[in-house]
C-alpha cells in the first residue's frame, strides 16, 4: 500500500468508528451516564488527554474502538488498610482522593477502614496521627487519582448505565448505529454536490458516441428506451444489464422521441476493461445539474447502499456459511487502497457503504453487538423486570468469544487472499 492509500484507510477507519462511538458517547452523557473513556483504537494507548470527566485515547490497533461507561462492573473500590491522601472542601465534603504516597501538599493523610464510593459515599477510618476512627461524606464529583497521577471522577451508583431506565439504554445503543447512517448521509450528499452531474438512473440516453452501434442504429441524445428484445425498461439499469445479456446478438430496442415510439436494431460491440470483457453500444445515462436532481441522486444512491447491505447481510444467513462473504480490516485496508487509486469521490463512496454496513451490522440481534443489547434493554422494558441476569451474561460471553474466534479467522483468510 502507499502512503496516500494507508493515510485514506486510517482517516476512514477512524471516521467509522468516531462517529458510532460518539453517538453512544454523547447519548450516554445527556443520560447522566459517567463516560470513563472514549477509545479509537484497541490495544496500547498511543495518545490520551482528559477532559470532562472523560479520558480520550487513541490506541495502537486500529480494530475498533470502544466508549467505557461507569458500571456494575467498572466501579471504584478502596480496601481496608489502605492509605490515601484526602483533600476536604469548605462543606465539609472529600474532593480528592489521591493513591500517591508523596502527595502530602494534596490534604492529609487517611487509612482507610471502610469504604463505599457506590451508595453511601462515604470513608471511614483514621487520620493520621489520631486515634480516633472519623466519616467523611465523599462529594459525588470527587476526583480520584491513580498512582500514575491520572485522575478519574468517582462513579456513585447514580451514574452506573446499568441505573439509567431501560429505554434511556435503547437510545444510549441505538446512537451508534444512527450516526453510522448520518456519516453515510453526509457522505453521499458531499457525493452529489461534488460531481459535475448526477444520474437519476432514468432510462434516457445522455451522451450518443460517434462512430458506435447506438450512433450508427440512429439513437440521439434525450430518447426514452422503453423496451430491449420485448422486455420492459424501467431504468438505466434495467437497460444496461439487457444490453449485457444479449451480448454481441443484434438485439431490438424500442424507444420514444418526441412522443412517437421507435424501434431499431443494435448490436453491441465487445471490448475489454480491466482484464474483463464487456459488452458496449457507446451510451451514458443522461446526467442532470440541478439542487433537486442532486437531492434525488442522493437518496437514489443512499437506499442502494442500504439495499445492497442488507441483502448481503440476509444471504451471509440464508445461504452456506463463507469466510469469503466476510471482510475485516485487511480487506477493508485493501479497498481503502484500490479506492484511493480511482479518486477522492471512490473514497467517499467506500465510506459511505461501509458506514451503513457497520450501522446495519451493529443492529443484528446478537450480543455484544449494539442490537443485542437492545434485546435485552427492551425485554426489562416490555416485562418490567431485567433478563436473567445469568442468561445475558452467559449470551453476552458467548457472542464475545464468537466475534473474536470469527475476527481472527476473517481477518487470517483476509492474509491468505490479500
Amino acid at each position: 500500500m502507499s502512503i496516500t492509500a494507508i493515510i485514506a484507510f486510517l482517516i476512514v477507519f477512524g471516521l467509522l468508528v468516531s462517529f458510532h462511538e460518539f453517538g453512544h458517547f454523547i447519548v450516554a452523557k445527556k443520560c447522566g451516564v459517567l463516560v470513563r473513556e472514549f477509545a479509537i483504537g484497541m490495544g496500547p494507548k498511543i495518545f490520551a488527554w482528559v477532559r470532562n470527566d472523560t479520558a480520550y485515547t487513541i490506541r495502537l490497533l486500529p480494530v475498533g474502538g470502544y466508549v467505557r461507561m461507569a458500571s456494575e462492573e467498572d466501579h471504584d473500590e478502596l480496601d481496608a488498610g489502605q492509605r490515601v491522601f484526602l483533600q476536604v472542601n469548605s462543606a465539609g465534603l472529600v474532593q480528592r482522593i489521591d493513591y500517591r504516597s508523596d502527595q502530602e501538599e494534596a490534604g492529609f493523610l487517611f487509612q482507610i477502614d471502610e469504604a463505599d464510593l457506590v451508595d453511601n459515599m462515604t470513608l471511614k477510618g483514621l487520620r493520621a496521627g489520631s486515634e480516633e476512627s472519623e466519616q467523611f461524606k465523599v462529594a459525588p464529583d470527587a476526583m480520584l487519582i491513580d498512582e500514575s497521577g491520572q485522575e478519574t471522577k468517582v462513579a456513585p451508583r447514580s451514574s452506573w448505565v446499568e441505573s439509567s431506565p431501560a429505554i434511556k439504554r435503547v437510545a444510549i445503543n441505538l446512537a451508534g448505529p444512527f450516526m453510522n447512517f448520518v456519516l453515510a448521509i453526509v457522505a453521499v450528499l458531499i457525493l452529489s454536490f461534488s460531481l459535475n452531474q448526477v444520474s437519476l438512473n432514468e432510462p434516457i440516453l445522455g451522451q450518443v458516441q460517434k462512430s458506435q452501434p447506438a450512433a450508427k442504429a440512429g439513437l440521439k441524445a434525450n430518447d426514452r428506451i422503453t423496451s430491449v428484445n420485448g422486455h420492459s425498461v424501467d431504468s438505466f439499469t434495467d437497460f444496461a444489464s439487457l444490453v449485457t445479456e444479449q451480448k454481441d446478438q443484434p438485439m431490438t430496442i424500442a424507444y420514444r422521441r418526441h412522443g412517437q415510439v421507435k424501434t431499431t436494431m443494435v448490436q453491441a460491440e465487445k471490448t475489454t476493461v480491466s482484464g474483463q470483457e464487456v459488452y458496449r453500444i457507446g451510451v451514458l445515462a443522461k446526467g442532470e445539474t440541478g439542487i433537486v436532481d442532486r437531492l434525488q441522486y442522493a437518496w437514489l444512491m443512499g437506499t442502494s447502499w442500504f439495499t445492497q447491505v442488507f441483502n448481503g447481510i440476509v444471504n451471509l444467513f440464508s445461504t452456506t456459511f463463507s469466510l469469503n462473504k466476510i471482510g475485516g480490516p485487511v480487506m477493508l485496508a485493501k479497498a481503502t487502497s484500490t479506492a484511493t487509486n480511482q479518486g477522492f469521490l471512490t473514497v467517499l463512496a467506500l465510506l459511505g457503504m461501509l458506514s451503513v454496513n457497520l450501522g446495519l451490522v451493529n443492529l443484528l440481534p446478537i450480543p455484544p453487538l449494539d442490537g443485542g443489547k437492545v434485546f435485552l434493554d427492551l425485554y426489562e422494558s416490555i416485562f418490567r423486570r431485567p433478563f436473567p441476569k445469568v442468561l445475558s451474561t452467559g449470551f453476552i460471553t458467548v457472542g464475545t468469544i464468537a466475534l473474536i474466534i470469527l475476527m481472527i479467522l476473517v481477518t487470517a483468510n483476509d492474509l491468505i487472499h490479500f
